[in-house]
């Protein structure tokens, strides 16, 4: 007579190691790395924005030029200073160079620590600011600059870029500059906004 197999559950002993969870979570990834990477575009804007304020500044704060003849009682001169549309220009630009280079510090801040409003919250209001100084500035010169290549018929105001050349082509290269920073701040503004982003 055989005996019949039986098989018997034997609970596992205590000393037998089961699977363990750790019961500390590993750390997660912090939401919104993106914004590090939106802070130092903003940064690479800003200097870029400083070079262009500045070449406009430049470019129309040396826009000068003495035509080769003259008579005994006149010499034809033509200068940024003789309007004070350009004499604007120049200070504008001027003054929103000088912020853009004041702004770097809260720039690199926000590069430092990615999440803090603070900082990004002060350079959207300064930003706004000095975008509509730097537009009504650029505006202002360029219809100076169309009146000077066309004239106006209308008003007798004769077109001066065919005797000044070179004043005009300053002056054109300073609006084109101007507008490039414009264009700039835009990008800016929009960075900003982005990084304020909660999620």
């Amino acid at each position: 007579m055989m005996r019949g197999s039986t098989e018997i559950d034997m609970p596992e002993s205590s000393s037998v190691s089961k699977g363990t969870a750790p019961l500390i979570a590993a750390p997660m990834k912090e939401k919104g790395g993106y914004k590090k990477g939106i802070a130092i575009f903003d940064f690479i804007l800003r200097l870029a924005a400083i070079a262009t304020a500045l070449a406009a500044a430049a470019s129309m704060g040396t826009s000068d030029e003495t035509l080769p003849f003259f008579t005994q009682f006149f010499q034809f001169q033509a200068s940024y200073d003789d309007l004070p549309t350009f004499q604007f220009f120049v200070i504008a630009m001027a003054i929103v160079a000088g912020y853009l280079v004041l702004s770097l510090p809260f720039s690199i801040v926000a590069i430092v620590r990615p999440h803090a409003a603070g900082p990004r919250l002060l350079l959207i209001i300064l930003d706004t600011v000095a975008l509509t100084l730097n537009t009504a500035a650029g505006a202002a010169a360029a219809a100076i600059v169309y009146l000077a290549h066309n004239g106006n018929s209308s008003t007798n105001w004769l077109a001066i870029c065919q005797q000044f050349g070179d004043f005009c082509q300053k002056n054109s290269g300073a609006v084109v500059a101007s507008f490039i920073t414009v264009v700039i701040f835009v990008f800016l503004l929009v960075l900003s906004a982005f990084a304020l982003r909660r999620h």
